[in-house]
């Protein structure tokens, strides 16, 4: 059993479910998809063009989320995770609508590969930060001030890479954060940034997937 059917776990009859993006995401979304065809009735809320594609393709109801409000329970990828179960997200660059949809629900799942664990939140050198394509030049001389490398990120084609949200995307060069609350909060002050990939404190579980063995993390209560 995979993560994304060990997400299943979480799923109960009639919920309401945000749907992520990305690998992991996908392969729930998938696994969700056969026990929606199996009778399990829920309705998801997709994170992205790409998602509600593939839900539709798989016959799982969708509702906006104007519509459905709460959340029960919202699955999703990570591309990096602490030791707090802190995160990083935004590599597939729909960071912006996932963070939504995870504050709209009750409870956020994570699922990831073991290489997805790191020790401090910036190992892997990178966060997404999806700007306002007017505020791109104020954020990236602000971005650089706080010691970032901030690159536009482009499609294959060299032309600007755009959100499902009509923005832009600077994959910021970090090193590890000793204080990641604090960056986002200097991250938050710039004008023109609608949102980060930093995700703290909303992970309660995150499923690690390691070859054939299977891990639930839970978030200790503070």
């Amino acid at each position: 059993m995979g993560a994304g059917e060990r997400a299943l776990d979480f799923i109960e009859d009639g919920q309401l479910v945000g749907l992520g993006t990305g690998r992991a995401a996908t392969a729930f979304v998938q696994a969700l998809g056969d026990r929606v065809k199996a009778g399990l009735r829920v309705r998801g809320v997709p994170t992205s063009d790409r998602t509600e594609a593939l839900a539709r393709q798989l016959g799982i109801p969708l509702l906006t989320l104007a519509e459905a409000g709460t959340l029960d329970v919202c699955v999703d990828g990570a591309d990096e995770v602490d030791p707090n179960l802190d995160l990083i997200k935004g590599y597939g660059g729909a960071l912006v609508r996932e963070k939504i949809v995870a504050a709209s629900a009750r409870m956020l799942v994570i699922l990831v590969g073991v290489e997805k664990l790191v020790p401090k939140l910036g190992a892997r050198g990178k966060l997404p930060i999806e700007v306002v394509p007017f505020g791109l030049p104020l954020a990236t001389r602000r971005l650089r001030e706080l010691g970032c490398d901030p690159r536009l990120r482009q499609v294959s084609d060299g032309a600007l890479y755009v959100t499902d949200n009509g923005n832009a995307i600077l994959d910021c060069g970090i090193p590890p954060l000793d204080d990641p609350g604090r960056f986002e909060r200097e991250l938050q002050a710039i004008p023109g940034i609608v949102g980060t990939g930093l995700f703290l404190g909303m992970a309660h579980a995150v499923i690690v997937e390691d070859g054939d063995r299977v891990e639930v993390r839970r978030r200790v209560a503070t």
